[in-house]
């Protein structure tokens, strides 16, 4: 996933930054809610993790402008009050869930996956397409029943193509989605994931191609 996590407090931004970071995900980590909202705004993210207290304006401020201009970001929201009216307001003002400090790092990914399907009505993590089984929790492949290693980023790219199949997706937005703003990346390096996701696939019932001028789309191919 692609998560903006908006948090003022350094250990703790620094700590969820990187747990999400070594899970594979790509993070962008800002510290007051003008930065929020701008970032939002101009950027497509798969979640955000907003905390309640921050130093210029206060979450709810920033939840209420996301949604009134019409972002549909799942929005986690991570607060330190433990009152019901919080959580009611929290949740009336748009947000998708909460998260009351301190929590366990355990419960905030698993809760990133509820979020990630809950569009599209998915009750588990692993999903099969033909004789391909790929579990976005244990971040496990299997091919006609025999797991295959994929690399970090080898799979979240897999992942993200196979959430869209039929769909192009362009190599900006997977090239947005895999790396972090201050990792340095070119096309060329996309390109050189997909050719090595195409040998891992094998016998698989999946194939990638290319479209040309635009990106890759995944296809589920007929058993012949």
């Amino acid at each position: 996933m692609r998560i903006l996590v908006v948090e003022d407090n350094e250990d703790l931004g620094e700590a969820i930054s990187s747990r999400l970071r070594s899970a594979g995900h790509s993070v962008e980590w800002v510290k007051n809610g003008t930065d929020a909202k701008r970032y939002c705004e101009l950027e497509n993210w798969d979640a955000v993790l907003l905390d309640i207290m921050l130093p210029d304006e206060d979450g709810f401020s920033v939840l209420r402008h996301v949604r009134q201009h019409k972002v549909a970001t799942p929005v986690l929201v991570m607060t330190a009050r433990a009152e019901i009216e919080d959580k009611v307001s929290m949740l009336d003002l748009g947000a998708d869930d909460y998260l009351v400090k301190p929590f366990d790092f355990r419960e905030l990914e698993a809760r990133l996956r509820v979020l990630m399907r809950r569009p599209s009505g998915q009750t588990s993590s692993v999903s099969v397409l033909g004789n391909l089984s790929i579990d976005s929790a244990s971040r496990r492949i299997t091919i006609n029943d025999e797991h295959v290693e994929f690399g970090r980023r080898e799979f979240c790219l897999l992942e993200i193509l196979l959430n869209r199949v039929g769909q192009v997706v362009s190599k900006e937005r997977l090239m947005t989605q895999l790396f972090n703003f201050d990792e340095e990346c070119s096309p060329n390096a996309i390109e050189l994931h997909i050719s090595r996701i195409r040998r891992k696939l094998g016998a698989a019932h999946v194939r990638i191609e290319t479209v040309r001028g635009s990106g890759y789309c995944a296809q589920l191919i007929e058993e012949e």
